[in-house]
Order: structure tokens, then sequence, then C-alpha cells
């Protein structure tokens, strides 16, 4: 949702009218993100409207603020599917405790919740409706299923990161498929349809160069905010590449290969206009290092340094300590 949409939604609520909120609005009901699931589903939205008042319109005015300003945060949303056990379920064998209080209430609740934790609702919400509504923070939420009668939903309020995929060899393949599955927008360039397809790459933006080479790529255009990775076809066009994500100061540049011919696409690259700060900035080689060989376990490595990139990113130095003190790892 962006701010019009999200202040509209307040203001049809102040003014008693309903919030016409959609699967658009929340796709965390769609049918495709729902598949499967007992208890979440595009009726979801219906029953959200039934129940937001002119209460809720704090949460969607909050929202539209932390989409203004750049916010880490989320709208999230309590569904309940058993009242009466979702109000009187107090504990489980597993958590802590969080008092004779289980669930506020029997009722669907909206809320806003950011990457500080501040939490704003329309109506009141007990501890451990607060100790679930703060998991949202994890996208869209990893202890849905600790109480009965209810569960937990929630959706993003900034955009996905683009990944461009420069080269469709078989490691772009891999990656593509997996950097979706973890949240971020794929765009794949190579020339070549042979390689550059719909079996091989069924839901990311194929970008198909004319020319028989990376030429093209002077044509299209990256954000500062972008990642980069260079897997190009036997490493041909990898100077090319990494001149184009260093000319648009992406915010992560990556390429595959040995030393031996890193070194040969240095030199090309500075010959190309490239400086040797900038060069630094390329890691090389792409991704974590654990052993990974095939084309799926570099994947693994790739992404999960996308990941980890990800997160430096989006998250405070106070939340990213926060979090490593909870891994242990100060």
């Amino acid at each position: 949702m962006d701010e019009n949409r999200l202040l509209h939604i307040a203001s049809e609520l102040r003014a008693g009218r309903p919030a016409g909120l959609t699967c658009e609005d929340a796709p965390c009901f769609s049918a495709e993100a729902t598949r499967g699931s007992a208890y979440l589903g595009p009726a979801c939205v219906d029953s959200f409207n039934d129940a937001l008042t002119a209460d809720d319109a704090v949460v969607f005015e909050r929202a539209a603020r932390a989409v203004t300003e750049g916010d880490q945060a989320w709208i999230g949303f309590k569904v309940v599917f058993d009242a009466d056990e979702a109000v009187h379920n107090v504990d489980n064998a597993v958590t802590k405790s969080y008092g004779e209080v289980g669930s506020a209430d029997g009722e669907p609740l909206v809320f806003f919740c950011n990457d500080a934790k501040e939490v704003v609702a329309g109506r009141p919400y007990s501890p451990r409706d607060l100790f679930q509504m703060k998991d949202v923070t994890r996208g869209p939420s990893m202890h849905n299923e600790q109480f009965a009668g209810l569960t937990w939903a929630s959706v993003p309020l900034f955009d996905k990161v683009r990944v461009w995929l420069l080269g469709a060899s078989d490691a772009a393949s891999e990656v593509a498929a997996l950097a979706e599955h973890v949240g971020f927008d794929v765009v794949v360039v190579d020339y070549d349809e042979a390689y550059l397809n719909e079996k091989r790459f069924p839901t990311a933006q194929r970008v198909l160069l004319q020319g028989g080479s990376f030429d093209g790529l002077a044509e299209l255009s990256a954000a500062s905010e972008d990642y980069v990775c260079v897997l190009t076809r036997g490493h041909m066009f990898d100077p090319e590449a990494c001149l184009w994500a260093l000319a648009h100061d992406v915010h992560y540049v990556g390429m595959m290969g040995c030393a031996g011919k890193n070194n040969r696409v240095h030199d090309l690259v500075i010959e190309g206009g490239a400086t040797e700060a900038q060069w630094e900035r390329v890691k090389r080689p792409i991704g974590l290092k654990f052993g990974a060989k095939t084309p799926a376990e570099l994947a693994v490595a790739i992404v999960g340094e996308l990941v980890d990139v990800r997160y430096k990113q989006r998250y405070s130095e106070e939340a990213r300590a926060r979090h490593e003190r909870d891994l242990g790892r100060e």
C-alpha cells in the first residue's frame, strides 16, 4: 500500500465508511499466498472490512507516515478463528508466561509495527498479543502457531530489493529461483534466448539484449539501492557487467570467478574507466564461503550473502546489535 492508499483508508474509516481493503492491499491474504492454509485466505479481507472502525484509522495514518519517511515497518493482522480459545488460552509448554490473560479479545485486530518495535493499534492488546505482534518484523510472522484460536499475518510497507542477474548462466537460474523465494525482485539480463527463456527463468523479469553481446546494457538503468550479481556465461562479459554496475553506483555488486580470471577482469575494468576504489567495491568471489561448487550450492551461497546485505541495509545499527545479542554473537 502506498501513502495515498493508506490515507484514503484512514479517511474512509474516520468518516464511518468501510475500509474497502482488498487482497491487493493485503497480499498476505491472497489465494496464492495462503494456498494450503487452514485459517488464512481471501475471506479474511472481508472479515477485516467488517471489523474495522474509526478507531483503527490511526494504524493506517501511522503506516502512511512510515512510508513517507522510509521507515522499516509493517501493517499486521490478528486473525481470530476461535474467539473462545484465543481469549482463554493463556499458556503453552514452551514459551514464557505472559500472565493470566490470553489474547485481549476475540476480535480481529489490525496494527502497525516498525523495526524499532513501535506498535500502534486502535484497541487494547494483551502482553501475549504484543509478543506476537512484534514478530511481524520477521516478515510476515514466525510464531503464528504458538497459541490456539488465532494466527497472524502482515504486509511490509517497503519495496522489495531489486537484484540484477547479469548473465543467464546455470548458476543464475538457480539464484533467480531462490532469490525470489526469499523476497527479492529479480531481473535477468542476457543476449541469448536459448539461455534466457521462460523455462529457465519462469518468474523473473527477463531482459534480452540485442547484438550478441552485452553492449546493450548501456541502455538499461539501475537504482543506487539495487544489487547486481555478475554471473555471465563463461565470464566473457564480466568486465562490461562490472563497469555497468559501478557506473550506476549500486548498493552491492558481486562477481563469480577464480583469482586468476578476476585479475584479468580487474585490468579490463580499470581500462574501461573504473577506479581502483570502485573495483574494491566488487565482492569477489561472490557469495558466502562454505565449499559451494554446483550451481544450486552456489545459489545458496550467493543468496545467503544477498540476505545478509539486505539485513544490514534495512535495519538500524541498534536493531542489528540487539539481534546479534539475541544470537549470542556480541
